[in-house]
Formats: structure tokens, sequence, C-alpha cells
């Protein structure tokens, strides 16, 4: 049973759950300048975990053969079955939709467009290059869900910034991480950044939309009202961008990058959505 678990977790990469949840949790304790009533705190746990939990599930079926035929993701069809697959997103969407329950009639009724946007990006990469745009699309709602379940309405620009930020860093995450799969993708014919532009114009990329997202942090720090203990934070976050940014140079110049690749952009990412949770936190129960 253990061994399962294991497996289940790999197939659908829950430790990445760490990409979206602090961000919403950011948001939801900046709406309520504080902690939330019980039943909205966990109300918005349960959607955020069962919405990334369905997507990846959902990401994997859809990508099923593909991966398959591809040297760094064939084993991801072997670790569950896709009955198993399929209970996992069934089970993720009824989260989400019971987690809306609980919130408000507002989250309860958008939990059905919630559900399309983030099913929606595992078919992008079939026609579209601009794919990882909308895997940010579907992170971005996490902070404006949270913001939702919290007051019912919208009623603040300061959840839409938010997530505009979290959406382009996982943007730039997704266009340095489809990296790995750029000759694949053209032999295949899928679409990506790196398939259609190349190494170079992929890290200029990230870096221009990952310079942005920072901005955009800062912007939501202002407008929420925040002082210098976010503002460290702040700082911390673009320090991190520059070490990736750094980091990454040296590894896309080598033949076998993949797994520093992956190893480097991954711990930016964590280290950047604790960092933002962390800054709020200390503004507001700290000030």
């Amino acid at each position: 049973m253990i061994s399962w678990i294991r497996r289940w977790s790999e197939f659908i990469k829950f430790e990445h759950t760490l990409f979206a949840l602090p961000f919403g949790l950011a948001a939801m304790v900046t709406a309520a300048r504080g902690l939330p009533k019980g039943t909205v705190f966990l109300g918005v746990l349960i959607c955020l975990v069962g919405a990334r939990t369905a997507a990846m599930a959902f990401n994997r079926l859809a990508d099923w053969q593909i991966d398959v035929k591809n040297p760094r993701t064939a084993m991801r069809s072997t670790l569950v079955t896709k009955t198993a697959a399929w209970v996992t997103v069934a089970a993720g969407v009824g989260g989400l939709v019971t987690g809306a329950w609980l919130l408000n009639p507002l989250c309860l009724i958008l939990s059905p467009l919630a559900v399309g946007i983030v099913f929606f990006y595992s078919l992008t990469k079939r026609f579209t290059w601009a794919s990882h745009g909308f895997l940010g699309l579907a992170l971005g709602t996490a902070p404006m869900g949270a913001w939702l379940a919290v007051t019912g309405k919208f009623d603040s620009w300061l959840p839409v910034v938010l997530g505009l930020a979290v959406g382009l860093w996982v943007a730039g995450f997704d266009v340095i991480y489809s990296v790995q799969d750029r000759e694949f993708d053209r032999k295949e014919g899928l679409f990506s950044f790196p398939a259609k532009f190349g190494e170079k114009a992929t890290l200029r990329m990230a870096v221009m939309v990952h310079g942005v997202a920072v901005v955009l942090l800062g912007l939501f720090g202002w407008m929420a009202g925040f002082g210098w203990r976010y503002g460290l934070v702040w700082g911390a976050v673009g320090v991190v961008l520059g070490v990736e940014c750094r980091a990454l140079r040296s590894i896309l110049s080598q033949k076998e990058a993949g797994f520093r690749l992956v190893e480097v952009v991954t711990r930016a990412h964590m280290a950047v959505s604790l960092l933002v949770l962390g800054g709020v936190v200390w503004e507001i129960f700290w000030r």
C-alpha cells in the first residue's frame, strides 16, 4: 500500500502543489487580514489541492500515448493504471466542488469554470507554442479563487495582480522546463516555445516574464499596504530570480542538462512561493 501511494504521488507530482498553494494562502490571508474562519480555511485548502490534483491526473491521461514515446516520461504510464488516474481526476474535481460548496455561492457557481481552465491547458500543446501561458493562467486563478472564498465578491484588483504574477512566474518555469523535450516535441509535431524558438530565446523569455512577475509581486505588496517586511522578502525573490537565471545559463550550455535543469527551476519556484507567503504572513501577523 505504501509503495502504491508513493507511485501515485510521483504520478501526479504531489510535491509540486507547493507551486500554487502558498500563493492561494497568501491571497486568503490578505483578503481576511488574518486567518479567516475555519470553514473558509478548510474550503480553500480542499479547493487548491483538489484542483491541482485533478489537473495533473488529467494531464497525465491526455498525454498518456505521447509520454510513452518520450524516453524522459515513458515510466509515467507504469506508475498507476488508467483507472486509478481517472479515479484521481474524479476525486480531485469532487474535492474542488465540495470545497467551493463549503465557501460561498459564487465559488460554487465558478467551480466548473475552474475545472475547465485547469483541464484545457493539457490540450494546448497540440495547437499552440503559447501553451505555457495557459498553464500560467490555470495556476494564476489560485489567488483569485482564494480571495473570492473570503470575500464572496469581486471587490479588489489585488488578487488579479497577484494572479498575474503567479501566472507569469509559472509560465516562465514551464518554458524552461520544456527545454528538455525540445527535440521530441519537434519530432512529434507538438508545440512549445523551445521547440519553435530555441534555447537562447527561451532563456530570454523566461528572464523577461520572471522579471515582470517580480515587479507585479512588488506592486501587490504596495497595493496591499505592506511595509519593509514584505519589501525584504520581495528583494529575496529578486535574488532567487537572479541566481536561477545565472545557473540556467551555465546548465543550458551543457549537453546533459536535464536533471540539473529540473532541480534548479523546481527549487527556485518552491522557494519563491514560500517566500511570498512568508512575507505576507510576516506583514499581517507581526506588524
